[in-house]
């Protein structure tokens, strides 16, 4: 799940070696939190919005065989 949170941002990023994805697993959730360069902040949340929470439907969409909910935050 981490590496396909990682191949949808690559190629969208200015600055892709500052990406940093840190996985949270809890009983009943799973959490990433992306850090990425200050000039990237925009390209990964997008107009209104649109681009992160694409990324959250397809990372839960992606987790269909686990009850865990997926979550997806900028930091």
């Amino acid at each position: 799940m981490k590496q396909l949170l990682q191949t949808i941002l690559e190629p969208m990023l200015e600055h892709p070696e500052a990406l940093e994805i840190e996985v949270e697993e809890t009983k009943y959730n799973v959490s990433y939190k992306i850090r990425v360069h200050e000039d990237d902040v925009g390209r990964v949340i997008g107009k209104r919005g649109r681009m992160i929470k694409a990324m959250r439907t397809i990372m839960s969409n992606a987790n269909h065989g686990s009850s865990k909910k997926v979550f997806v935050d900028i930091d």
